[in-house]
């Protein structure tokens, strides 16, 4: 079994869990996934099956969310799961808001929330809040293409807000940060992942769709079809030596970087452009 899954993550589980099932239903343990999705938000989780989890690192790794962000308190997790840390009086606008947005555009650093599994000196964030022990956090460079106000209820005090971002993103954070702009305080209740990579909303299929071998092996995905990566089709000769690991002449005119090897519409192989040889890296078959 080899291939990519576009799956809807439902709440209330792990990105892990949706491996679980999935590892029951097939019986295959290779299976990987392309980005965590905390257990209340929902949304695109690719996995790649069997050895196609080896090409998980060859993937776009841009995201889009959709997130609900709440105003009016602070919690300890930036999210609607953490105890509340702070309470404010102060309402905001849509105005307020949109004032604030575009500072988060393009390159910022950004703090993660202590309830993550980012590891500082060997450990995960979370465990030492959880053993309430204080901790340095590093700011991390993150990537915001595009984030922009797509609803807002001033009433109930939130605001649905559209996000496009580089891997390692936390929107939790984003959420807290918004909240500490505008005066307000804020979490994040709500959250969709409806891009990531080539893998999209409309595309994905809701994991209680998979009952059996039958339901993945229908809905596997091309891996050429999700990688961007250039690729040289493989003749007779060429193909015999790619399964031994030997290297092939480059016919397709790039110098440096990663080639994708194939025959007949499949990866054989990730291979590395060295002059005019493509060498294999890792062999699919």
């Amino acid at each position: 079994m080899f291939g990519f899954l576009n799956i809807y993550k439902p709440p209330g589980m792990t990105s892990h869990d949706v491996i679980g099932v999935l590892r029951r239903i097939t019986g295959v343990r290779q299976i990987g996934h392309t980005g965590t999705l905390d257990p209340f938000a929902v949304g695109v989780l690719p996995l790649a099956v069997g050895k196609a989890a080896r090409l998980i690192e060859y993937l776009d790794d841009d995201k889009a969310y959709i997130g609900r962000f709440n105003f009016g308190r602070t919690t300890a997790t930036y999210d609607l799961e953490g105890e509340i840390t702070e309470i404010f009086d102060r309402k905001v606008t849509r105005e307020d808001i949109s004032d604030v947005l575009k500072s988060f555009e393009g390159g910022i650093e950004q703090i993660p929330p202590i309830y993550s599994a980012i590891k500082s000196g060997g450990k995960k964030l979370y465990e030492y809040a959880r053993e309430g022990i204080e901790v340095e956090i590093k700011p991390r460079k993150v990537y915001i293409e595009k984030i922009e106000l797509i609803d807002f209820n001033y009433d109930n005090q939130y605001a649905d807000i559209y996000i496009e971002c580089s891997r390692g993103t936390y929107i939790r954070s984003i959420a807290y940060d918004l909240g500490k702009l505008t005066g307000a305080g804020g979490y994040l209740s709500k959250l969709e992942r409806v891009s990531a990579g080539r893998f999209i909303l409309a595309d994905s299929v809701k994991l209680g769709d998979i009952k059996s071998v039958t339901d993945v092996e229908e809905r596997l995905l091309n891996p050429l079809d999700y990688l961007s990566q250039p690729c040289q089709e493989l003749d007779d000769i060429e193909y015999e030596r790619v399964q031994h690991g030997m290297p092939v002449c480059s016919r397709i005119g790039v110098i440096s970087g990663i080639v994708l090897l194939t025959r007949c519409n499949k990866i054989i192989a990730v291979s590395e452009h060295n002059g005019s040889v493509l060498s294999p890296k890792k062999v699919m078959i």
